[in-house]
């Protein structure tokens, strides 16, 4: 009987072991999936924002030209009035390009 217990004994032992050593060797196996993953990821990731870098233009090339703002109703109002007074001869040639010079620039 007592060579039982002992065979036993150590049957018991060897699968406690056989088992911390697949749980260790899985969890081992795990944790470098897990790192390759990222390292994959984090280098998919920067090659797309190379791309993304190389791609994208300069904000100069994007837009275009600033263009001039038109003139404010009230400018356009007071130049076609100092027109009006032109043609009624109201105002002389000099007259008008002064005032109109005067209006532009504000």
């Amino acid at each position: 009987m007592r060579a039982r217990r002992v065979v036993r004994r150590r049957s018991v032992a060897r699968a406690a072991v056989g088992t911390a050593v697949i749980a260790g060797t899985a969890g081992a196996v795990h944790h470098h999936q897990n790192k390759k993953w990222a390292a994959q990821d984090a280098q998919q990731q920067q090659q797309y924002d190379q791309e993304q870098y190389e791609e994208e233009p300069y904000e100069e090339e994007q837009y275009a030209a600033p263009v001039a703002p038109a003139p404010a109703p009230d400018l356009t109002a007071q130049l076609q009035q100092l027109a009006q007074l032109h043609n009624a001869g109201v105002l002389t040639d000099e007259e008008f390009a002064a005032a109109k010079s005067k209006l532009i620039a504000g």
